[in-house]
């Protein structure tokens, strides 16, 4: 059986999380293990709420069913949420890994981020001048980017310069937050410092975008900094100075700590990688950088990619549009599953869609509350397949995890994305061996097209049910509960409809009088005249029980017969009149008494050009037979 590693992370930081992720895969090669990763996309920006839908991911494994846990601090920078995991690995007796961050009693892997910005700061002041300089931090709890701060003041106390750190501006890893500063910089008239140094590349990237925006140019009147030495950064113009932290050597000690540890390691015991600052354009040292050679690869990238982001982006459209189409929740499992079944090119042979049990049934009632800060202990199954076999099952138990996971066999990586709308969480994805969707962020493309059509469904068919709730109310006779004069005018014009359009389905309509409703209300209160309005309601419902039936006035009903009552209108009309007491006006009436008045009309194509043509026709008979019924009992 194959041990099982947990990874806690955020996918911010992509292209390092999957160089850190491929040291892992690398290193576990010759033994038997699964990695799963659970990973969201918070930010510090967002509400509380969207925060705790994201990381609720977190709280789905059982930290008993595992043998291990890493925990990539670069990218998890939310001290309660990494609190929360180590205390879950420790109750359940497993190491547990920090990286990019420290914890007390917590085994740690990293790199010597210290040294390798000491010798930025270094290389700034002896190669380039630098003494005014402006450090873009991270967040004040980040312990990556605190070390970095200190690095940067050492440096600087250690040559006597103190004074030469102008200022420390915390961008909580927003790129936002560094445009806004550096805007500030350029439009204020106060001179520019000779160097900014952030704290990665991607604020690095930002800034030398906003100084070209305002017409300064990067390293001509400013040289900009980053750190971790991604991809982007190398092929950016100008490439960034920056540091490598050596994230797949890192990956390999992790793993090499996590034997150690399950070999009886004392827990809190460390790796350190050595990093290396990497020269490049941002700083001035355009020889040091291998960036032109990069940029020509990804030219020859840049089609292939453009071409798989349109195809993927037409594969979301489709899913949107089969989700939307669906009018009931049965329909939406149903055919997402078709559509799941016929193509999953881009989901993979291993792809799982699964959702709380109460989604559905939010649907239909919106008091149903979703978890917030957990999963239930079912899951239900839209979509499975494990190697391109079918999960047949309905239900999992969230613990787990994975439908139909197979214990044996080949390495696999299993990343678990979150899908929820604010804090309530619908369900999770799995996608498996998907390292390379991880860096390119289809995955979280992906999840985010999911969540918010998921999103856009439910409040759809939520908003549709009660419309159709209200106009029930709107269309109900409430002292009868058959159909009142609004639905008969929505009726109306459908027949309207057919007749225009030049159908010649043959239909009816009968019209009903109540006799006698205001002698009996009169003589016995209204509340009789009720009860008796309900017996004469339900002696045509139970005649013309197949045709929809109206009241369209205090004693007036009105029938639309078709298909069967309206081929066996006649025979209806006879036994109609069976049931009907003789006509009387004697005072009292008998407490089985009920008369009504009621005439046919039969819709004639090439006659009848409105639905109004045959209503007053049966108006017309309705009276003819009211008359007739009066006259046959004044004569007896």
């Amino acid at each position: 059986m194959k041990k099982k590693i947990a990874i806690f992370t955020t996918g911010w930081c992509a292209e390092i999380l999957t160089q850190f992720v491929k040291g892992i895969s690398a290193a576990l090669s010759s033994d038997k293990t699964d990695i799963f990763l659970f990973l969201c996309y918070p930010t510090f920006v967002d509400t509380e709420p969207i925060r705790q839908g994201e990381m609720n991911i977190f709280n789905l494994p059982d930290m008993h069913d595992f043998d291990g846990a890493v925990i990539f601090g670069s990218g998890l920078d939310f001290k309660d949420r990494v609190d929360r995991i180590i205390e879950r690995c420790d109750e359940a007796g497993i190491p547990v890994i920090m990286q990019g961050a420290r914890r007390d009693g917590v085994s740690y892997v990293g790199s010597d981020n210290y040294q390798a910005t000491k010798d930025m700061c270094a290389h700034l002041r002896n190669a380039h001048s630098v003494k005014n300089i402006i450090f873009f931090a991270g967040s004040k709890d980040s312990h990556d980017s605190e070390l970095r701060l200190r690095a940067v003041r050492d440096h600087l106390k250690e040559i006597g310069c103190e004074d030469d750190l102008k200022e420390v501006y915390y961008t909580n890893w927003e790129n936002a937050a560094a445009t806004r500063r550096v805007t500030e910089l350029c439009t204020s008239g106060e001179e520019l410092p000779d160097a900014i140094i952030c704290a990665n590349d991607g604020l690095a990237m930002e800034s030398c975008i906003t100084f070209n925006k305002y017409g300064y140019d990067v390293p001509g009147d400013i040289l900009v900094t980053g750190f971790d030495h991604t991809d982007d950064s190398q092929v950016f113009y100008p490439s960034i100075a920056s540091v490598d932290q050596c994230f797949v050597e890192m990956g390999a000690a992790a793993v090499k700590l996590w034997k150690e540890l399950m070999s009886g390691a004392e827990k809190g015991c460390s790796k350190i990688i050595g990093c290396k600052f990497m020269p490049a354009d941002s700083c001035g040292c355009s020889e040091c950088s291998n960036s032109d050679g990069l940029r020509r690869q990804k030219g020859r990238e840049a089609f292939s990619k453009r071409a798989l982001n349109t195809y993927f982006n037409r594969r979301l459209d489709i899913i949107d549009n089969t989700i939307l189409s669906c009018h009931t929740f049965q329909d939406f499992k149903k055919d997402l599953n078709a559509l799941m079944t016929l193509d999953h090119t881009y989901e993979g042979e291993s792809f799982h869609i699964l959702l709380e049990p109460n989604f559905g049934l939010s649907i239909y009632d919106p008091a149903i509350k979703l978890n917030t800060d957990r999963y239930s202990r079912k899951m239900e199954v839209i979509y499975s397949t494990g190697d391109g076999k079918s999960f047949s099952d309905d239900t999992i138990s969230s613990r787990d995890l994975i439908p139909g996971y197979n214990c044996e066999g080949p390495n696999h990586l299993y990343v678990f994305l979150p899908l929820h709308e604010t804090d309530q969480a619908y369900g999770y994805l799995i996608f498996r061996d998907c390292i390379d969707n991880i860096e390119t962020r289809y995955l979280h493309t992906y999840q985010n097209r999911m969540g918010l059509v998921l999103d856009k469904f439910r409040h759809a068919l939520t908003l549709d049910l009660i419309n159709k709730r209200l106009l029930d109310l709107m269309r109900r006779d409430p002292l009868t509960n058959v159909n009142n004069r609004m639905a008969f005018e929505d009726k109306q014009k459908h027949l309207q409809a057919e007749i225009n359009s030049g159908s010649e389905e043959g239909f009816a309509i009968a019209m009903f009088d109540v006799n006698n409703l205001k002698l009996i209300n009169d003589s016995q209160g209204h509340d009789a005249g009720d009860i008796y309005l309900l017996k004469a309601c339900q002696l045509i419902c139970s005649v013309f029980k197949h045709s929809p039936v109206y009241r369209i006035g205090g004693d007036e009903f009105i029938a639309v017969l078709s298909g069967e009552d309206f081929e066996n209108r006649e025979f209806l009309r006879k036994s109609f009149n069976c049931l009907l007491s003789p006509y009387s006006d004697a005072v009292p009436l008998p407490p089985e008494y009920v008369s009504i008045a009621f005439g046919i009309a039969v819709f004639e194509p090439g006659t009848d050009f409105s639905v109004s043509d045959v209503v007053k026709r049966a108006d017309d008979d309705m009276y003819r037979d009211k008359a007739a019924k009066k006259a046959k009992a004044a004569s007896r």
